[in-house]
C-alpha cells in the first residue's frame, strides 16, 4: 500500500470515529441563515471547484450581491426560492472538521413556513439563532426560539448577524444580546453564546475577525465543534418501540426496534406494553450475529423466552421500571393547518410506530409568542402554540417529551386528507386517565334490546337550515311509535333550551354542540332505544365521529337534500334573510360552509318528495316496510 492510500485509509478512520452533532439555524426572514451555511462549507473548504465555479454562475444569474458570490445559492435549491430570493423548505448538509461531523438543517424564515421550521427542529441537539444587527430581535425570532425550547433543544448560538451593516458597533450588539437573554429567561436552554458576525464575509464563523477586538467568545465554528448537547439515554431505563414482528419461517418469532434509551442484556426480565405481559430476552440479534447486550441508539431483534402478545406499535421495556399507558394527555402543539383546531373535533395520532384515534378535547391556552402570555381560545390556527389535552381510543406507552423524544413525540392528522395538522409534545397523563375507568353492567344494550323486541340504533337526519329535518323526523317517529318501537327525538332547537344553552353557531360551538349530542345519543342506544336526531350538523368530521362511537350498523346517516333556494323559500322563521342582512354570523348556507354527506345510508330528495314519500323510503331502509 502506497503512502497515498495509507493517508486515505487513516483520514476515513479518523472521520469514521467523530461523533456527530445535529444543528438547525432559524431566525427572522432575511436574517441571512443560508447565507451563513454557504458561508461555512466555502470557508471550511468544504465544496469542490466544480460547486465553486457553478455558484459564481449562478450568483450572477439569481444572487443578490451585485454579482459577488451568493452563498445562500449553495442551499436553497428550489428553483422557487432562488427567484424569491427566501428559503421555504427545510435544506438539509452534511459537512465535516477535523474535530466533528455536522448535518445541518436549514429552516424557513418566513411565518407561514413555520411548521417547516418545527420538522428541522425535532431532530436537533443545538440551534443557531440569527438576528439581524441592523433589525434586532423579531417576534419570528421569538417564535423560532420558542418552538426550540420546546422540541428539546437546550444549547444555543446566537448569531448577530449583518454586523458589517452596524460598523461592527459594540454597544448595538450588547443590545441585542440583552433584548434576547431578557426574552429567552422564560425559556428551557441551559446555554446561549452569543457570537457577533458576518456571514456574507466570513466574519467569526471560521476564523475570527479582527474587526471585533471587544469579541473575545468562541467562532461559530468553535462554538459547533466544542459544545457538549449530547444528552446519553444510555443510563435510563430500557425501551424499544417494536417497528416490526421478525418471522421468517415458522420456528423464528423476533420483535425489531431501535433502542430509544437504556440497554438491555439476553436473560433480562422485560415487559411488553400495553398487554403488560412479562418475559425474558432470550437472544439479542444484529443481521446474522448474536449479541450480549444492545444500547441507545442500537437497531436489532430481540426474541422471547415465550409467546407474548407483542406486534407493532408495542413498546418493550424494562420490567421491574415500565414507563405509563394512558389514553388522556396534555400536549404541547405547534398547529401546521391551515384549517383551525376546534374543541371537540377528532383526528389521527401518530407516535413513533402506531396510529391511534385522538380528540382534541381541550384547548387549554396559546402563546403569545412575543410575551408568553397564556391566551385563552376555543381554537388554534396555522403557526400558533399552544396547550391542549388529547384523548385517544385507546392506551398507549408514552413518557414525557422532555425525558424521552422518541417516546413523548407524536404528530396529529386530518382524517379525510391524511395532512400533517399539527406537532405535538406529551407532557404528562391527566390525572382522570389514571382514575376514571369503565365499570362493566350486568344489564347491557343487548338485554334492553331483547325486552325492548327491536333493535337500537341512531337516525341521524342531516341537511341544511329549513330542509325540512325535523318535520320528517317527527313523522317517521309516529309512525314507528305506532309499530310498538320505542324511539327519542334530540332535535336541534330544543337541545340548544337546555343542554347546548351556553354554546353558539362559530365552528368551534357547532364541534362542541354535536359532540355532545352524539355523547347523548350513545347513551340511549345502550338504553336500547331508537334515537333520532335533527341537526344541520354540517362539518362531515362530526357526524363520523358520531358514527364511530356506535357499533357497526347502529348509526344511519339520513340527508335530507333540498336546494339551498327552496330551503330559503320555506323558511318560515326568517332565518336566511336576517342571515343575508348580516345580522347572523356562521349562517350554514350563507357564510358557513355544509359539507354534505358522500355516501348516507339514506339520501331523501325532499325538495321534490312529499314527507310521506321520505318516511316510507327510511321505513323500507330499516326493513320495516
Amino acid at each position: 500500500m502506497n503512502d497515498i492510500e495509507t493517508k486515505i485509509d487513516q483520514y476515513l478512520e479518523e472521520q469514521s470515529n467523530l461523533d456527530l452533532l445535529r444543528f438547525i439555524t432559524c431566525g427572522s426572514v432575511d436574517d441571512g441563515k443560508s447565507t451563513l451555511i454557504g458561508r461555512m462549507l466555502y470557508e471550511a473548504q468544504l465544496i469542490f471547484e466544480d460547486q465553486v465555479a457553478a455558484l459564481t454562475n449562478d450568483s450572477k444569474r439569481h444572487g443578490t450581491q451585485g454579482g459577488d458570490i451568493d452563498f445562500a445559492l449553495l442551499v436553497d435549491g428550489l428553483a422557487a426560492e432562488r427567484e424569491q430570493g427566501i428559503t421555504i423548505d427545510v435544506a438539509y448538509r452534511f459537512f465535516a472538521t477535523d474535530h466533528r461531523k455536522f448535518i445541518v438543517a436549514d429552516t424557513p424564515g418566513h411565518e407561514q413556513y413555520t411548521r417547516n421550521m418545527a420538522t428541522g427542529a425535532s431532530t436537533a441537539e443545538v440551534a443557531v439563532i440569527l438576528v439581524d444587527a441592523k433589525a434586532g430581535v423579531l417576534t419570528q425570532t421569538r417564535r423560532h426560539s420558542f418552538i426550540c425550547s420546546i422540541l428539546g433543544i437546550r444549547h444555543v448560538a446566537l448569531a448577530v448577524n449583518k454586523m458589517d451593516l452596524v460598523d461592527f458597533d459594540h454597544e448595538r450588539y450588547n443590545e441585542i444580546v440583552r433584548d434576547y437573554e431578557a426574552f429567552a429567561e422564560q425559556l428551557n436552554f441551559e446555554q446561549i453564546t452569543a457570537i457577533p458576525m458576518s456571514a456574507l464575509h466570513g466574519d467569526n464563523v471560521v476564523e475570527r475577525s479582527a474587526k471585533t477586538p471587544w469579541y473575545h467568545g468562541p467562532t461559530l465554528i468553535g462554538f459547533l465543534e466544542t459544545v457538549d448537547a449530547h444528552r446519553s439515554l444510555t443510563g435510563e431505563s430500557f425501551r424499544m418501540p417494536v417497528q416490526w414482528v421478525n418471522r421468517p419461517d415458522r420456528t423464528f418469532r423476533g420483535f425489531s426496534g431501535t433502542v430509544v434509551s437504556g440497554k438491555v442484556a439476553a436473560g433480562d426480565e422485560v415487559r411488553v406494553l400495553p398487554s403488560g405481559e412479562v418475559a425474558t430476552v432470550d437472544e439479542i440479534i444484529l443481521h446474522k450475529d448474536t449479541l450480549n447486550g444492545a444500547i441507545t441508539d442500537q437497531a436489532v431483534t430481540i426474541t422471547l423466552d415465550r409467546d407474548v402478545d407483542c406486534s407493532r406499535g408495542d413498546v418493550i421495556v424494562a420490567a421491574k421500571d415500565a414507563c405509563e399507558v394512558a389514553d388522556q394527555f396534555e400536549v404541547n402543539l405547534v398547529w401546521m393547518d391551515q384549517e383551525p383546531g376546534h374543541h371537540g373535533r377528532s383526528y389521527l395520532l401518530k407516535t413513533s410506530t402506531t396510529r391511534v384515534g385522538a380528540t382534541l378535547t381541550d384547548i387549554k391556552y396559546r402563546y403569545n409568542v412575543n410575551t408568553l402570555e397564556h391566551l385563552s381560545s376555543k381554537e388554534i390556527k396555522l403557526n400558533d402554540i399552544g396547550v391542549a389535552t388529547l384523548s385517544v381510543d385507546r392506551g398507549i406507552p408514552f413518557e414525557p417529551y422532555g425525558s424521552n423524544r422518541s417516546l413523548g413525540s407524536c404528530v396529529l392528522i386530518d382524517r379525510y386528507t391524511n395532512a400533517t395538522v399539527a406537532a405535538g409534545m406529551i407532557n404528562f397523563a391527566l390525572r382522570r386517565a389514571q382514575n376514571v375507568h369503565h365499570q362493566k353492567l350486568t344489564v347491557d344494550k343487548a338485554a334492553r334490546e331483547a325486552l325492548n323486541d327491536h333493535r337500537a340504533r341512531v337516525l341521524w337526519f342531516t341537511g341544511l337550515s329549513g330542509a325540512g329535518k325535523s318535520t320528517i323526523a317527527d313523522a317517521l317517529e309516529q309512525n314507528l311509535h305506532k309499530r310498538g318501537i320505542r324511539t327519542y327525538t334530540l332535535d336541534g332547537d330544543n337541545v340548544r333550551h337546555g343542554l347546548n344553552q351556553d354554546l353558539g353557531f362559530s365552528d368551534g360551538d357547532r364541534i362542541e354542540n354535536i359532540r355532545r349530542i352524539s355523547e347523548v345519543a350513545k347513551l340511549m342506544v345502550d338504553a336500547g332505544l331508537v334515537v333520532l336526531t335533527s341537526f344541520i350538523s354540517p362539518f362531515r368530521a362530526e357526524r363520523d365521529m358520531a358514527r364511530r362511537m356506535l357499533d357497526e350498523g347502529d348509526f344511519v346517516e339520513i340527508f335530507v337534500d333540498t336546494p339551498l333556494e327552496e330551503a330559503e323559500r320555506r323558511d318560515t322563521k326568517g332565518l336566511y334573510a336576517k342571515a343575508r342582512r348580516g345580522e347572523l354570523p356562521n349562517f350554514t348556507g350563507v357564510d358557513s360552509a355544509y359539507e354534505a354527506p358522500e355516501n348516507p345510508e339514506v339520501h331523501l330528495h325532499s325538495g321534490e318528495d312529499s314527507v310521506e314519500t321520505c318516511v316510507q323510503q327510511i321505513v323500507d331502509y330499516l326493513g320495516l316496510g
